[in-house]
C-alpha cells in the first residue's frame, strides 16, 4: 500500500524528524502550512494556505486517502484523519484512534469551556528530546504496519 504522510506544518517541532524516516521508507512527505509560515524543506511537497482558522486541517482532509498517516497536535484534524480511514500521530509519539479521540475532545472541550469562564487550564509540559524519540518510534511503527 502506498502511504504519504501530512504534516500539519505551522508549529510542528517534529517535521526534520519525520522527513527523515520518510526518506528511509521512500514515502511522500507533504507540509501544509499558512503562507505566514512558509518553509522549504528539500524533498518535501509543500501545500500553502490561507491565514484563515482550520485552513490548514480543511487542505489535508481534501486530500488524504485511507492509510496515509497524519502528524498533528490537533484533536478536532485527529479525529477527521480517523474518520476518513487514515492514521493519526502527535508529535509527541501519541496514537490518536477510535479509542481515545472522544475522550480527548470531551477534555478539549472542558479545558476550552473553563477557559472562556475565566478560569486557567494547564498547558503542555516543555517539549523534549524524549518526545521526539518517542515520536520517531511511533511513526516508524505506524509505517511498518499501522497501530
Amino acid at each position: 500500500m502506498f502511504v504519504r504522510i501530512f504534516i500539519d506544518g505551522d508549529a510542528c517541532p517534529v517535521k526534520a524528524e519525520t522527513v527523515s524516516l520518510a526518506d528511509e521508507y521512500k514515502l511522500e512527505v507533504i507540509l501544509v502550512a499558512s503562507v505566514s509560515h512558509h518553509q522549504h524543506m528539500p524533498g518535501v511537497k509543500l501545500v500553502q494556505v490561507d491565514n484563515m482558522p482550520e485552513a490548514a486541517d480543511i487542505a489535508i482532509v481534501n486530500r488524504l486517502e485511507k492509510g496515509d498517516i497524519v502528524v498533528t497536535q490537533d484533536y478536532g484534524l485527529a479525529s477527521l484523519v480517523l474518520a476518513k480511514g487514515a492514521l493519526a500521530l502527535s508529535p509527541r509519539g501519541k496514537d490518536f484512534n477510535h479509542s481515545n479521540i472522544d475522550i480527548l475532545l470531551t477534555e478539549r472541550h472542558m479545558s476550552a469551556k473553563v477557559r472562556r469562564a475565566g478560569g486557567r487550564t494547564k498547558g503542555p509540559a516543555p517539549f523534549t528530546t524524549a518526545d521526539k524519540e518517542r515520536f520517531a518510534s511511533a511513526l516508524r511503527r505506524l509505517i511498518e504496519g499501522g497501530y
